[in-house]
């Protein structure tokens, strides 16, 4: 009798740890923030923690889609986006980027909260009619939440290496002269800060991209 009810303590014990745990953890910000390019996690210990003072932001930045319409930092403020790197002549890694990234879209194509942008990396070549024919050979079609974005290439260099960490630390330091080619795609939150970065090429992880803008709209 005496072990019967010891075990139904322990056991009651346990769940109680477990319950705790498992509210703890509802209650921690389930998404690092990434400050700097080496992609070092900087974890919260909840939601309504201190930011650090040296927390990165996207900048501001101002480009035009594949309608001509202009597409600003704006544009996005109070969204959570998803920035990809592309150009339309890419035989290698972009087309099984944009395969994945559909699936993104098609997940929050209803939702006005979520957008795509995905910067030409070879903008002399990639115009406006040339980046709406692409979404149309790609069966992209009118997607009101996914931008292909094209520019001054300077800049783009400079917000993706910059801005974004595209290339990690080892674009960091790069300038527009050095060709900007990557398969990594980020996840930035609705305050403009970068919350996750994934291989675009890999189904498993275009995945948890999605798992993780969910979390991010839970926030």
């Amino acid at each position: 009798m005496l072990r019967t009810a010891f075990l139904k303590i322990s056991m009651y014990g346990i769940c109680l740890i477990s319950w705790s745990c498992a509210n703890n953890q509802e209650k921690a910000n389930p998404l690092p923030y990434y400050n700097t390019p080496d992609f070092t996690p900087v974890f919260l210990a909840d939601q309504t923690a201190a930011m650090p003072a040296e927390t990165h932001y996207i900048p501001a930045f101002d480009f035009m889609n594949q309608y001509g319409e202009h597409i600003t930092n704006q544009t996005v403020q109070g969204k959570i986006h998803v920035a990809s790197f592309i150009f339309t002549r890419c035989g290698s890694i972009c087309p099984k980027m944009i395969h994945h990234l559909k699936q993104v879209a098609t997940a929050f194509e209803n939702d006005t909260s979520t957008v795509l942008l995905s910067y030409s990396v070879t903008p002399w070549i990639d115009s406006v009619p040339r980046l709406k024919f692409f979404t149309e050979e790609n069966k992209i079609g009118q997607s009101h939440n996914w931008h292909f974005l094209t520019g001054d290439k300077a800049t783009i260099y400079t917000l993706a290496r910059k801005g974004y960490f595209a290339e990690e630390d080892l674009g960091f330091t790069k300038d527009s002269t050095e060709f900007l080619h990557t398969e990594h795609v980020l996840l930035v939150d609705q305050k403009s800060r970068i919350r996750g970065i994934y291989n675009g090429t890999l189904q498993l992880e275009i995945e948890q991209l999605i798992k993780d803008i969910q979390l991010l709209k839970q926030q």
